[in-house]
């Protein structure tokens, strides 16, 4: 009687081993995902600070969509579209003396089970030649084909106000 014991315990044991290693390897699937998908989006920042478009094109769709949720000259909240050949272009033609920098306060990394699809959130400030111009929230959505993350779609808030309120 006690060997049966013995030997549903030495089971019970495997089993909960078997199970504890594939979960374990699950996660650190993930996290390496999540790594690569942060790591993206600080290339594309990268990029930004650089006025480097061929750095920014390099981690972007080639149809990606730019938005962005501020308010207008009568306060009202907008959402309004962003052409992504203008919005190299704007960047890139930044003057040199114009110094500009989006602060990330932090990242959220979010992906779907099968690991197609990810979200970043990303909580900044903007400065421009030293002084908080802005901040805001932006959000990067990306997805994974034949291997290879790739940024399709940004959305960023722009508020001149309670930038002093922690955001993110």
């Amino acid at each position: 009687m006690r060997g049966k014991y013995i030997i549903g315990g030495m089971i019970f044991g495997l089993v909960f081993f078997a199970f504890a290693k594939i979960t374990i390897a699950q996660n650190q699937s993930l996290t390496t995902e999540e790594t690569k998908v942060k790591h993206l989006v600080e290339r594309f920042f990268e990029g930004f600070h650089k006025q480097d478009s061929i750095i920014i094109k390099s981690v972007v769709h080639e149809k990606i969509l730019m938005q962005s949720i501020g308010k207008n000259r009568t306060g009202e909240v907008v959402l309004s579209k962003q052409d992504f050949s203008g919005f190299l272009a704007s960047i890139c033609s930044i003057p040199d003396e114009t110094q500009f920098e989006e602060r990330i306060k932090s990242y959220k990394v979010q992906i779907d089970d099968n690991m197609a699809m990810a979200n970043v959130w990303t909580p900044y400030s903007f400065y421009v030649n030293g002084e908080l111009s802005h901040c805001g929230t932006n959000s990067f959505q990306l997805f994974k084909r034949d291997g290879v993350w790739k940024i399709f779609y940004i959305v960023d808030t722009r508020d001149r106000e309670g930038c002093g309120i922690k955001r993110g």
